[in-house]
């Protein structure tokens, strides 16, 4: 209690906000996490084998097929109380690791996406933003599809996240450190701490003088780095955090989105 009572202190005095958030928050919803999407007739395949442009080139009905299935499984969950708790802190800088759109749908506009998002997919070749394909059902596990192509250049449409051995999007990774670097407190939510270059967002805002509140049900290397560590899930811990912090926007509270 005490600790939930400092971290509600430091946010409440702080001009400049920064919440970074991992895979962590959008379990809390029913999204798996990466290694966990590949259920059914997807666990005969490797995650990491399938998130590469290596796969998408040598097999793309496969991969879209992969991620066609994720996005519509990601399109039926809602929104935790964890997330509408960070939508209710107005005036922070939401950055996050995960690519369901989760943070939008709560209410957080212009959330840096540091991994991408599986609902803006791009041309493979041009780098043109594409339309979302219509969907009339969830895809079959395992099925094949084949990727739209792009209206600009013909080339195949990829999904709209960051794949292994991809570079960081460099305007998501510059405003990022640049909202860390400003920032009085950052509050880090549901996230290992684990996965480089994002990982070090929290440490860069440390090491600028930011004091840094970590949320985790379990330990992780941010722990040392953490001036506040809060045991417990999102959806616990940050409407009690943000209700604490900011009583006045706690009781206008976002909008719940409809079940």
């Amino acid at each position: 209690m005490a600790d939930v009572r400092e971290a509600a202190k430091l946010l409440e005095k702080a001009q400049r906000v920064v919440v970074f958030t991992g895979a962590g928050i959008s379990a809390e919803s029913g999204v798996p996490t990466f290694r966990d999407a590949l259920t059914g007739l997807w666990e005969r395949f490797d995650a990491q084998s399938l998130a590469t442009p290596q796969a998408f080139q040598d097999d793309p009905d496969l991969v879209w097929g992969w991620y066609e299935w994720r996005r519509h499984r990601v399109s039926t969950v809602h929104p935790n109380p964890g997330h509408l708790a960070v939508a209710a802190m107005k005036n922070a800088v939401v950055i996050t690791q995960n690519v369901d759109d989760l943070h939008e749908r709560a209410g957080s506009a212009d959330t840096v996406h540091l991994h991408g998002s599986l609902f803006m997919p791009r041309c493979s070749q041009c780098g043109e933003a594409a339309a979302l394909p219509s969907t009339t059902g969830e895809p079959d596990e395992g099925r094949r599809v084949w990727p739209p192509s792009c209206v600009r250049c013909a080339g195949l449409i990829r999904p709209g996240v960051v794949w292994f051995g991809e570079a960081l999007p460099e305007a998501a990774l510059e405003a990022a450190a640049r909202a860390a670097s400003d920032c009085d407190v950052l509050l880090t939510v549901g996230t290992s701490g684990m996965v480089y270059p994002a990982a070090e967002i929290p440490r860069l805002a440390a090491r600028s003088g930011a004091a840094v509140i970590q949320v985790n049900p379990q330990p992780t290397p941010l722990d040392s780095v953490a001036l506040v560590n809060l045991r417990g899930s999102a959806a616990q811990v940050l409407p009690d955090l943000a209700a604490r912090a900011w009583p006045d926007q706690a009781a206008e509270g976002p909008a719940a989105e409809p079940s």
